[in-house]
């Protein structure tokens, strides 16, 4: 960690706050000195969480323009402060989204919080351009077990959302969404399959109903059904979910072999775990059904093992391949035993490749 600990001496008349609570802070990153702590603990969560990747780019955005530049120059200074904070907001936003989908939901809160601040900066209070920020840390809180926390965020969204009929379809099904989540984890299904099925209409329009995005919505529904005992439900909107990741992650990888192209950067970061826990989930779900279902097993670990082919891990891209062969083989009718040997040829050919040094 390059942010090591400085004690303050504050300078008269100034007034240092807390990054993460807003607390009077005594502690200074030395990397871009103008982000302060309460205490270490902080500053530790922060760093992990957000700051390492944009310590550089703060300090340029919370340093004043001088007084004395001139008008022109000062116009330039302002063009480039807010190519800067939209950068910013990008990228605490795409970095809070990965931790969730990998359900680090503690480190997502300082890139969530990160994004609502700045984004604050850029649109001004009350802009629906806040909404991914307040849905960020709501998502954060729910997975953490805050709720009223959580609520508090999703209202805030929520009356963005109420009285700006211009906002997108997109920002209306992650909101939908959130309130989907926050029901389900506090067990009132009924109000959370209401948001889900609007969160997926509001989906389906934007991306449509094959979409990978549509998906998400798929997957909270089938846990709340099959919490509810309604295993057919389930297992059919997994069996969707599958196939969609499953035809997604073919078509990407197919692409890259047409192509003769690397797979490096074949599919980003943020898109790799989220495909990682969808894909988990249906093989949780369908392991813990009192009928097992092969062949949805078969689609779900040839997904996954297309997508640590494309993510360059080939040894786990071997192991996955192997156990969708063998779950592909107690059905016959399948239709996967073909495409996963293949898979697994590609896995061990890289894999040889890339133990002997060669790219």
């Amino acid at each position: 960690m390059s942010s090591t600990i400085n004690p303050l001496a504050n300078p008269k008349g100034t007034k240092k706050v807390c990054e993460l609570c807003e607390k009077p802070a005594h502690i200074q990153c030395t990397g871009c000195r103008v982000t302060f702590y309460c205490n270490t603990e902080h500053q530790q969560a922060d760093w992990a969480g957000i700051h390492q990747k944009v310590c550089q780019l703060l300090a340029p955005l919370r340093t004043p323009i001088p007084f004395h530049v001139l008008g022109a120059e000062r116009e330039h200074h302002r063009a480039q402060r807010l190519q800067r904070q939209e950068q910013l907001i990008e990228i605490s936003r795409a970095t809070a989204q990965r931790k969730l989908f990998e359900k680090n939901h503690w480190e997502a809160l300082p890139a969530a919080q990160l994004c609502l601040c700045s984004a604050t900066d850029v649109y001004g209070p009350g802009a629906v351009q806040l909404v991914p920020a307040y849905l960020l840390l709501a998502e954060a809180n729910i997975g953490l077990g805050r709720f009223s926390q959580a609520e508090e965020y999703l209202a805030q969204a929520e009356w963005i959302v109420m009285k700006g009929p211009e906002c997108s379809l997109v920002v209306r099904h992650q909101l939908h969404r959130n309130l989907g989540r926050l029901h389900a984890a506090t067990e009132n299904f009924e109000e959370a399959l209401f948001h889900l099925a609007n969160d997926v209409y509001y989906a389906s329009e934007e991306f449509g109903l094959d979409s990978t995005v549509t998906c998400g919505g798929y997957i909270l529904m089938a846990n709340i059904f099959f919490k509810q005992k309604k295993y057919d439900i389930a297992m059919s909107l997994c069996t969707e979910v599958a196939n969609t990741w499953h035809s997604h992650l073919y078509r990407i990888l197919d692409s890259h072999i047409q192509n003769y192209s690397s797979l490096h950067n074949a599919i980003d970061e943020a898109q790799q775990a989220e495909a990682d826990r969808t894909l988990q989930c249906v093989l949780e779900l369908e392991e813990q059904i009192p009928k097992r279902v092969p062949c949805l097993m078969a689609l779900a670990c040839h997904a996954l093992a297309m997508l640590w082919l494309l993510g360059n891990d080939f040894a786990k891209a071997a192991e996955l391949g192997r156990r969708a062969l063998a779950l592909s083989q107690l059905e016959p009718d399948c239709g996967l035993t073909e495409p996963i040997q293949r898979l697994l040829k590609m896995s061990e050919a890289r894999g040889g490749l890339e133990a002997t040094g060669m790219s």
